[in-house]
Protein backbone atom coordinates (compact mmCIF):
# COMPACT_ATOMS: atom_id res chain seq x y z
CA UNK A 1 0.00 0.00 0.00
CA UNK A 2 1.44 3.15 -1.31
CA UNK A 3 0.70 6.31 0.56
CA UNK A 4 1.00 9.90 -1.48
CA UNK A 5 0.37 13.09 -1.30
CA UNK A 6 -1.05 13.56 -4.77
CA UNK A 7 -4.57 13.81 -6.30
CA UNK A 8 -6.04 10.22 -5.67
CA UNK A 9 -5.96 8.17 -9.36
CA UNK A 10 -9.48 6.24 -9.64
CA UNK A 11 -9.10 2.69 -8.83
CA UNK A 12 -10.30 -0.30 -11.01
CA UNK A 13 -13.27 -1.85 -9.88
CA UNK A 14 -11.30 -5.31 -10.31
CA UNK A 15 -8.78 -4.32 -7.31
CA UNK A 16 -11.33 -5.38 -4.88
CA UNK A 17 -13.85 -8.23 -5.61
CA UNK A 18 -15.57 -9.21 -2.16
CA UNK A 19 -17.88 -7.09 -0.54
CA UNK A 20 -16.20 -8.95 3.18
CA UNK A 21 -12.30 -8.63 2.78
CA UNK A 22 -10.25 -10.87 4.36
CA UNK A 23 -7.32 -8.63 4.79
CA UNK A 24 -4.85 -11.15 4.00
CA UNK A 25 -2.44 -8.71 2.38
CA UNK A 26 -1.99 -4.72 2.05
CA UNK A 27 -3.64 -3.72 -1.56
CA UNK A 28 -1.55 -2.73 -4.22
CA UNK A 29 -3.89 0.65 -3.87
CA UNK A 30 -2.26 4.74 -3.71
CA UNK A 31 -3.55 6.42 -0.64
CA UNK A 32 -3.33 10.28 -0.27
CA UNK A 33 -1.74 11.08 3.51
CA UNK A 34 -5.32 12.60 4.07
CA UNK A 35 -7.44 9.70 3.60
CA UNK A 36 -4.70 7.69 5.38
CA UNK A 37 -5.59 8.97 8.51
CA UNK A 38 -9.39 10.10 7.90
CA UNK A 39 -10.42 6.57 6.93
CA UNK A 40 -8.77 5.20 9.86
CA UNK A 41 -10.64 7.67 12.34
CA UNK A 42 -13.94 6.79 10.45
CA UNK A 43 -13.01 3.16 11.15
CA UNK A 44 -11.97 3.52 14.97
CA UNK A 45 -15.21 5.36 15.61
CA UNK A 46 -16.76 1.99 14.29
CA UNK A 47 -14.56 -0.23 16.47
CA UNK A 48 -14.67 2.18 19.86
CA UNK A 49 -18.66 2.27 19.43
CA UNK A 50 -18.13 -2.14 19.18
CA UNK A 51 -15.97 -1.48 22.16
CA UNK A 52 -18.62 0.69 24.28
CA UNK A 53 -21.06 -1.51 23.87
CA UNK A 54 -19.56 -4.64 24.44
CA UNK A 55 -18.49 -2.91 27.52
CA UNK A 56 -22.02 -1.79 28.93
CA UNK A 57 -23.50 -5.60 28.44
CA UNK A 58 -25.39 -4.82 25.40
CA UNK A 59 -27.40 -8.13 24.51
CA UNK A 60 -26.69 -9.78 20.90
CA UNK A 61 -29.64 -8.13 19.21
CA UNK A 62 -28.72 -4.73 20.48
CA UNK A 63 -25.33 -5.19 19.61
CA UNK A 64 -26.17 -6.10 15.35
CA UNK A 65 -28.19 -2.94 15.53
CA UNK A 66 -24.88 -0.56 17.11
CA UNK A 67 -22.59 -2.39 14.84
CA UNK A 68 -25.04 -1.58 11.94
CA UNK A 69 -25.44 1.83 12.77
CA UNK A 70 -21.78 2.60 13.55
CA UNK A 71 -20.95 1.25 9.86
CA UNK A 72 -23.42 3.00 8.28
CA UNK A 73 -22.51 6.58 9.66
CA UNK A 74 -19.08 5.55 9.54
CA UNK A 75 -17.82 3.95 6.45
CA UNK A 76 -19.58 5.14 3.68
CA UNK A 77 -17.88 6.65 0.85
CA UNK A 78 -19.01 9.42 -1.66
CA UNK A 79 -18.20 7.19 -4.44
CA UNK A 80 -19.24 3.58 -4.22
CA UNK A 81 -16.98 1.86 -5.89
CA UNK A 82 -14.52 3.56 -3.43
CA UNK A 83 -16.34 1.93 -0.30
CA UNK A 84 -14.34 -1.64 -0.14
CA UNK A 85 -11.10 0.37 -0.49
CA UNK A 86 -12.16 2.52 2.14
CA UNK A 87 -12.86 -0.46 4.79
CA UNK A 88 -9.71 -2.56 3.60
CA UNK A 89 -7.33 0.72 3.72
CA UNK A 90 -8.86 1.81 7.07
CA UNK A 91 -8.01 -1.92 8.54
CA UNK A 92 -3.96 -1.98 7.37
CA UNK A 93 -3.98 1.51 8.65
CA UNK A 94 -5.00 0.88 11.66
CA UNK A 95 -3.45 -3.02 11.55
CA UNK A 96 -0.14 -0.46 11.82
CA UNK A 97 -1.24 1.31 14.97
CA UNK A 98 -2.52 -0.92 16.77
CA UNK A 99 0.40 -3.29 16.59
CA UNK A 100 2.96 -1.60 18.50
CA UNK A 101 2.02 -3.31 21.84
CA UNK A 102 0.45 -6.35 23.53
CA UNK A 103 -2.75 -4.17 24.98
CA UNK A 104 -3.00 -2.49 21.58
CA UNK A 105 -2.82 -5.50 19.75
CA UNK A 106 -5.67 -7.17 21.99
CA UNK A 107 -7.69 -4.53 22.11
CA UNK A 108 -7.92 -4.12 18.18
CA UNK A 109 -8.03 -8.05 17.50
CA UNK A 110 -11.73 -8.71 19.60
CA UNK A 111 -12.68 -5.27 17.95
CA UNK A 112 -12.18 -6.39 14.38
CA UNK A 113 -13.22 -9.89 15.09
CA UNK A 114 -16.45 -8.90 16.53
CA UNK A 115 -16.90 -6.76 13.45
CA UNK A 116 -15.85 -9.56 10.90
CA UNK A 117 -18.62 -11.84 12.65
CA UNK A 118 -21.29 -9.42 12.60
CA UNK A 119 -20.66 -8.86 9.19
CA UNK A 120 -20.22 -12.37 7.64
CA UNK A 121 -23.75 -12.96 9.47
CA UNK A 122 -25.23 -10.62 7.18
CA UNK A 123 -24.25 -11.87 4.09
CA UNK A 124 -26.24 -14.46 2.11
CA UNK A 125 -25.74 -18.09 2.59
CA UNK A 126 -23.88 -18.25 -1.10
CA UNK A 127 -21.46 -15.66 -0.30
CA UNK A 128 -20.80 -17.24 3.54
CA UNK A 129 -20.11 -20.82 1.83
CA UNK A 130 -17.51 -18.82 -0.93
CA UNK A 131 -16.03 -16.80 2.37
CA UNK A 132 -15.27 -19.73 4.25
CA UNK A 133 -13.80 -22.12 1.36
CA UNK A 134 -11.87 -18.79 0.73
CA UNK A 135 -10.37 -19.58 4.27
CA UNK A 136 -9.61 -23.19 2.97
CA UNK A 137 -10.43 -24.79 6.06
CA UNK A 138 -9.62 -28.54 6.04
CA UNK A 139 -13.27 -29.29 6.91
CA UNK A 140 -15.46 -31.55 4.50
CA UNK A 141 -19.31 -31.50 4.55
CA UNK A 142 -20.40 -34.79 5.84
CA UNK A 143 -21.11 -37.62 4.03
CA UNK A 144 -25.59 -38.31 3.83
CA UNK A 145 -24.49 -41.89 5.23
CA UNK A 146 -23.15 -40.14 8.34
CA UNK A 147 -25.75 -37.48 8.45
CA UNK A 148 -28.51 -39.98 8.65
CA UNK A 149 -26.41 -41.85 11.13
CA UNK A 150 -26.81 -38.76 14.04
CA UNK A 151 -29.80 -37.30 12.25
CA UNK A 152 -31.42 -37.96 15.44
CA UNK A 153 -28.60 -36.53 17.86
CA UNK A 154 -28.55 -33.15 15.55
CA UNK A 155 -32.72 -33.07 16.41
CA UNK A 156 -32.01 -32.99 19.54
CA UNK A 157 -29.53 -30.59 20.03
CA UNK A 158 -31.49 -28.08 17.38
CA UNK A 159 -34.51 -28.55 19.33
CA UNK A 160 -33.07 -27.45 22.66
CA UNK A 161 -31.58 -24.10 20.99
CA UNK A 162 -35.24 -23.61 19.95
CA UNK A 163 -33.78 -23.93 16.21
CA UNK A 164 -36.08 -26.32 13.24
CA UNK A 165 -35.32 -29.97 12.70
CA UNK A 166 -32.50 -30.60 9.88
CA UNK A 167 -33.80 -31.07 6.84
CA UNK A 168 -32.80 -34.09 4.67
CA UNK A 169 -30.43 -31.63 2.48
CA UNK A 170 -28.55 -29.83 5.76
CA UNK A 171 -25.07 -29.21 5.43
CA UNK A 172 -22.77 -30.10 8.42
CA UNK A 173 -19.41 -30.16 8.90
CA UNK A 174 -17.22 -32.43 11.25
CA UNK A 175 -14.77 -30.55 13.11
CA UNK A 176 -12.81 -30.62 15.97
CA UNK A 177 -14.35 -29.38 19.37
CA UNK A 178 -11.84 -27.29 20.32
CA UNK A 179 -11.99 -25.42 16.73
CA UNK A 180 -15.31 -24.49 18.23
CA UNK A 181 -15.16 -23.38 21.65
CA UNK A 182 -18.26 -20.81 22.13
CA UNK A 183 -20.58 -23.43 20.16
CA UNK A 184 -19.76 -26.26 22.80
CA UNK A 185 -19.83 -23.75 25.56
CA UNK A 186 -22.95 -22.56 24.60
CA UNK A 187 -24.11 -26.52 23.70
CA UNK A 188 -25.32 -25.76 20.79
CA UNK A 189 -23.39 -28.65 18.57
CA UNK A 190 -23.61 -32.29 18.77
CA UNK A 191 -19.96 -33.74 20.00
CA UNK A 192 -18.85 -37.48 19.11
CA UNK A 193 -15.29 -39.03 19.93
CA UNK A 194 -13.73 -35.28 20.18
CA UNK A 195 -15.48 -33.78 16.97
CA UNK A 196 -18.20 -31.38 16.63
CA UNK A 197 -20.93 -31.24 13.89
CA UNK A 198 -21.20 -27.63 13.11
CA UNK A 199 -24.52 -26.79 10.94
CA UNK A 200 -23.98 -24.38 8.19
CA UNK A 201 -26.15 -21.48 9.55
CA UNK A 202 -23.17 -22.23 12.51
CA UNK A 203 -20.21 -21.51 10.32
CA UNK A 204 -19.63 -18.25 11.74
CA UNK A 205 -17.47 -19.54 15.27
CA UNK A 206 -15.72 -21.97 12.30
CA UNK A 207 -15.09 -18.56 9.93
CA UNK A 208 -14.45 -16.20 13.13
CA UNK A 209 -11.94 -18.92 14.57
CA UNK A 210 -9.85 -18.56 11.47
CA UNK A 211 -9.79 -15.34 10.91
CA UNK A 212 -8.65 -14.02 14.73
CA UNK A 213 -5.90 -16.69 14.22
CA UNK A 214 -4.71 -15.03 11.20
CA UNK A 215 -5.50 -11.42 12.67
CA UNK A 216 -3.08 -12.35 15.74
CA UNK A 217 -0.64 -13.82 14.13
CA UNK A 218 -0.60 -10.35 11.19
CA UNK A 219 -0.30 -8.11 14.23
CA UNK A 220 3.06 -9.58 15.52
CA UNK A 221 4.22 -9.53 11.88
CA UNK A 222 3.10 -6.33 11.58
CA UNK A 223 4.62 -5.22 14.99
CA UNK A 224 8.42 -6.52 14.05
CA UNK A 225 7.96 -4.84 10.50
CA UNK A 226 7.20 -1.49 12.03
CA UNK A 227 9.96 -1.89 14.97
CA UNK A 228 12.59 -2.81 12.08
CA UNK A 229 11.81 -0.31 9.36
CA UNK A 230 8.82 1.36 9.09
CA UNK A 231 8.93 3.65 11.86
CA UNK A 232 12.29 4.93 11.00
CA UNK A 233 11.56 5.15 7.72
CA UNK A 234 8.76 6.55 7.70
CA UNK A 235 9.29 9.44 10.60
CA UNK A 236 8.95 12.45 9.01
CA UNK A 237 5.30 11.21 7.54
CA UNK A 238 3.61 8.22 8.87
CA UNK A 239 4.77 7.77 11.85
CA UNK A 240 3.72 10.67 13.45
CA UNK A 241 0.33 9.97 12.36
CA UNK A 242 0.46 6.19 13.62
CA UNK A 243 1.45 6.89 17.42
CA UNK A 244 -1.07 9.52 18.06
CA UNK A 245 -4.26 7.52 16.19
CA UNK A 246 -4.13 4.95 19.39
CA UNK A 247 -5.04 8.07 21.82
CA UNK A 248 -7.08 10.00 19.31
CA UNK A 249 -9.92 12.17 20.48
CA UNK A 250 -12.68 11.31 18.05
CA UNK A 251 -15.65 13.72 19.20
CA UNK A 252 -16.67 17.42 19.14
CA UNK A 253 -14.11 20.46 19.21
CA UNK A 254 -14.61 22.04 22.83
CA UNK A 255 -12.11 24.99 21.99
CA UNK A 256 -14.58 27.08 22.18
CA UNK A 257 -18.26 27.16 24.44
CA UNK A 258 -20.93 25.27 22.54
CA UNK A 259 -24.74 25.44 23.59
CA UNK A 260 -24.29 27.45 26.63
CA UNK A 261 -22.27 30.17 26.06
CA UNK A 262 -20.76 31.68 29.12
CA UNK A 263 -20.64 31.15 33.15
CA UNK A 264 -19.50 33.86 35.55
CA UNK A 265 -17.45 33.60 38.57
CA UNK A 266 -20.51 33.81 40.64
CA UNK A 267 -22.16 30.53 39.16
CA UNK A 268 -18.59 28.53 38.98
CA UNK A 269 -19.12 26.99 42.64
CA UNK A 270 -22.78 26.13 41.75
CA UNK A 271 -21.81 24.84 38.47
CA UNK A 272 -18.88 22.91 39.77
CA UNK A 273 -21.14 21.08 42.26
CA UNK A 274 -23.97 19.84 39.61
CA UNK A 275 -21.88 19.61 36.41
CA UNK A 276 -18.46 19.08 37.01
CA UNK A 277 -17.44 15.28 35.76
CA UNK A 278 -15.47 13.99 38.72
CA UNK A 279 -12.13 14.58 37.30
CA UNK A 280 -12.69 18.33 37.07
CA UNK A 281 -14.52 18.51 40.43
CA UNK A 282 -11.94 16.71 42.45
CA UNK A 283 -9.18 19.61 41.34
CA UNK A 284 -12.05 22.81 41.16
CA UNK A 285 -12.44 21.28 45.15
CA UNK A 286 -8.75 21.18 45.46
CA UNK A 287 -8.05 24.36 44.04
CA UNK A 288 -10.75 26.53 46.93
CA UNK A 289 -8.48 24.11 49.59
CA UNK A 290 -5.43 24.40 48.76
CA UNK A 291 -5.38 27.99 46.46
CA UNK A 292 -2.71 25.96 44.28
CA UNK A 293 -2.58 23.60 41.58
CA UNK A 294 0.63 22.54 40.44
CA UNK A 295 0.93 22.96 35.86
CA UNK A 296 -0.78 19.39 35.12
CA UNK A 297 -3.48 20.29 37.37
CA UNK A 298 -4.13 24.00 36.34
CA UNK A 299 -3.87 22.83 32.30
CA UNK A 300 -6.39 20.29 32.90
CA UNK A 301 -8.86 22.79 34.38
CA UNK A 302 -8.02 26.03 32.74
CA UNK A 303 -9.12 24.76 29.69
CA UNK A 304 -12.13 22.92 30.78
CA UNK A 305 -12.88 25.87 32.37
CA UNK A 306 -12.19 27.69 29.19
CA UNK A 307 -14.13 25.52 27.17
CA UNK A 308 -17.34 25.94 29.23
CA UNK A 309 -17.72 29.03 28.58
CA UNK A 310 -15.49 31.49 31.46
CA UNK A 311 -14.17 34.24 29.77
CA UNK A 312 -11.09 35.30 29.55
CA UNK A 313 -10.94 38.13 32.24
CA UNK A 314 -13.18 36.13 34.37
CA UNK A 315 -10.26 33.28 34.16
CA UNK A 316 -8.14 35.55 35.21
CA UNK A 317 -10.00 37.01 37.80
CA UNK A 318 -11.00 33.38 39.41
CA UNK A 319 -7.23 32.04 39.22
CA UNK A 320 -6.12 35.35 40.79
CA UNK A 321 -8.31 35.07 43.96
CA UNK A 322 -7.13 31.49 44.35
CA UNK A 323 -3.54 31.66 44.26
CA UNK A 324 -2.83 35.35 45.27
CA UNK A 325 -3.87 33.54 48.84
CA UNK A 326 -1.09 31.55 48.55
CA UNK A 327 1.75 33.54 46.55
CA UNK A 328 0.19 36.90 46.50
CA UNK A 329 -0.88 39.19 43.36
CA UNK A 330 2.62 40.40 42.48
CA UNK A 331 4.07 36.92 41.65
CA UNK A 332 0.49 35.80 40.36
CA UNK A 333 0.65 38.42 37.98
CA UNK A 334 4.09 37.46 37.15
CA UNK A 335 4.44 33.54 37.04
CA UNK A 336 0.83 32.83 36.69
CA UNK A 337 -0.86 34.78 34.57
CA UNK A 338 0.44 34.67 31.49
CA UNK A 339 -0.07 30.82 30.65
CA UNK A 340 -3.83 31.56 31.17
CA UNK A 341 -3.39 34.34 28.90
CA UNK A 342 -1.53 31.96 26.84
CA UNK A 343 -4.18 28.91 27.01
CA UNK A 344 -7.07 31.38 25.69
CA UNK A 345 -4.68 31.80 22.65
CA UNK A 346 -3.45 35.44 23.77
CA UNK A 347 -0.03 35.46 24.11
CA UNK A 348 3.07 33.23 22.15
CA UNK A 349 2.04 31.57 18.89
CA UNK A 350 -1.81 32.52 19.82
CA UNK A 351 -2.89 29.37 19.17
CA UNK A 352 -6.56 28.35 20.38
CA UNK A 353 -5.68 25.30 23.03
CA UNK A 354 -8.34 22.50 23.44
CA UNK A 355 -9.95 21.35 26.67
CA UNK A 356 -8.46 17.80 27.55
CA UNK A 357 -10.65 14.60 25.78
CA UNK A 358 -11.07 12.15 28.54
CA UNK A 359 -8.49 9.53 26.68
CA UNK A 360 -6.11 12.06 27.22
CA UNK A 361 -6.47 12.91 30.76
CA UNK A 362 -6.81 9.22 31.39
CA UNK A 363 -3.03 8.46 29.61
CA UNK A 364 -1.40 10.94 31.85
CA UNK A 365 0.78 10.09 35.04
CA UNK A 366 0.54 12.52 37.88
CA UNK A 367 3.21 12.96 40.30
CA UNK A 368 3.29 13.16 43.89
CA UNK A 369 1.55 16.29 45.06
CA UNK A 370 -0.41 16.21 41.47
CA UNK A 371 -4.34 16.37 41.47
CA UNK A 372 -4.47 16.02 37.73
CA UNK A 373 -5.42 12.84 36.18
CA UNK A 374 -8.48 10.44 35.65
CA UNK A 375 -10.07 9.70 39.24
CA UNK A 376 -11.04 6.54 37.93
CA UNK A 377 -8.02 5.53 36.66
CA UNK A 378 -5.26 6.89 39.89
CA UNK A 379 -7.74 7.11 42.80
CA UNK A 380 -7.25 4.41 45.24
CA UNK A 381 -10.52 2.54 45.49
CA UNK A 382 -11.15 3.82 48.66
CA UNK A 383 -10.61 7.58 47.69
CA UNK A 384 -12.93 6.41 44.66
CA UNK A 385 -15.66 5.30 46.97
CA UNK A 386 -16.03 8.28 48.76
CA UNK A 387 -15.66 10.52 45.95
CA UNK A 388 -18.18 9.07 44.35
CA UNK A 389 -20.70 8.89 47.53
CA UNK A 390 -19.65 12.44 48.00
CA UNK A 391 -21.96 13.13 44.65
CA UNK A 392 -24.56 11.53 45.40
CA UNK A 393 -24.01 7.94 43.70
CA UNK A 394 -26.17 5.24 45.66
CA UNK A 395 -24.63 1.91 46.78
CA UNK A 396 -26.03 0.00 43.57
CA UNK A 397 -24.76 2.11 41.37
CA UNK A 398 -21.44 2.44 42.89
CA UNK A 399 -20.91 -1.16 42.79
CA UNK A 400 -21.31 -1.23 39.14
CA UNK A 401 -18.92 1.74 38.58
CA UNK A 402 -16.30 0.26 40.82
CA UNK A 403 -16.86 -2.94 38.54
CA UNK A 404 -15.99 -1.09 35.49
CA UNK A 405 -12.91 0.61 36.93
CA UNK A 406 -11.79 -2.71 37.99
CA UNK A 407 -11.92 -3.96 34.10
CA UNK A 408 -10.30 -0.49 33.37
CA UNK A 409 -12.92 0.68 31.44
CA UNK A 410 -12.28 4.20 32.86
CA UNK A 411 -14.74 6.52 30.32
CA UNK A 412 -17.69 3.91 30.59
CA UNK A 413 -17.22 4.27 34.93
CA UNK A 414 -17.59 8.22 34.12
CA UNK A 415 -20.87 7.03 32.19
CA UNK A 416 -22.42 5.35 34.99
CA UNK A 417 -21.72 8.03 37.34
CA UNK A 418 -23.10 10.63 35.26
CA UNK A 419 -26.14 8.25 34.90
CA UNK A 420 -26.33 8.09 38.50
CA UNK A 421 -26.30 11.49 39.09
CA UNK A 422 -28.69 12.44 36.61
CA UNK A 423 -30.72 9.66 37.35
CA UNK A 424 -30.85 9.87 33.11
CA UNK A 425 -29.16 7.30 30.55
CA UNK A 426 -26.57 8.48 28.46
CA UNK A 427 -25.94 6.13 25.39
CA UNK A 428 -23.41 7.92 23.52
CA UNK A 429 -20.99 7.40 26.83
CA UNK A 430 -18.42 10.16 28.46
CA UNK A 431 -15.59 10.68 26.02
CA UNK A 432 -14.78 14.34 26.84
CA UNK A 433 -15.51 16.60 29.95
CA UNK A 434 -16.74 19.04 28.03
CA UNK A 435 -18.99 17.08 27.08
CA UNK A 436 -20.28 15.94 30.55
CA UNK A 437 -20.89 19.51 31.35
CA UNK A 438 -22.84 19.87 28.12
CA UNK A 439 -25.30 16.92 28.61
CA UNK A 440 -25.17 17.46 32.26
CA UNK A 441 -26.70 21.55 31.89
CA UNK A 442 -28.82 20.06 29.20
CA UNK A 443 -30.63 17.95 31.56
CA UNK A 444 -30.85 20.20 34.35
CA UNK A 445 -31.73 23.78 32.43
CA UNK A 446 -33.76 21.86 29.08
CA UNK A 447 -34.58 25.15 26.58
CA UNK A 448 -38.05 26.03 25.99
CA UNK A 449 -39.50 25.57 22.80
CA UNK A 450 -41.01 29.63 22.45
CA UNK A 451 -43.77 28.09 20.14
CA UNK A 452 -45.27 26.24 22.84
Amino acid sequence: MEIIRSQRRPSKVDDVVSTLPLYRSAPPLQVRLEDFELFAIDRLRVLKGISDGLSRGKKPDEMEKLVNDLWKANMRHPQASEFVNKDIISHFVLRLVYCRTEDLRKWFLSMETALFRHRFRLETPEAQRVLLAEFDLPYKAVSHAEFESVKEKLGQVARSIGQSLPSADAIYFKVPFEEVPELVAGRRVFLHKGHAYVAMNQVVSLVVTQFRSNLSKALVLTNRKWTSTIREQEKERLTPIVEALSTSYLGPDYSQPREFVEISIKDIDQVANSSFPLCMRHLFEKLREDHHLKHGGRMQLGLFLKGVGLKLDDALAFWKAEFSQKVGSERFDKEYAYSIRHNYGKEGKRTDYTPYSCQKIISSTPGVGDHHGCPYRHFSEENLRAALGKMGVGNRAMEDVMDKVRNRHYQLACTLTFEAVHGTSCDAGINHPNQYFSDSQKILHPKVDPAR
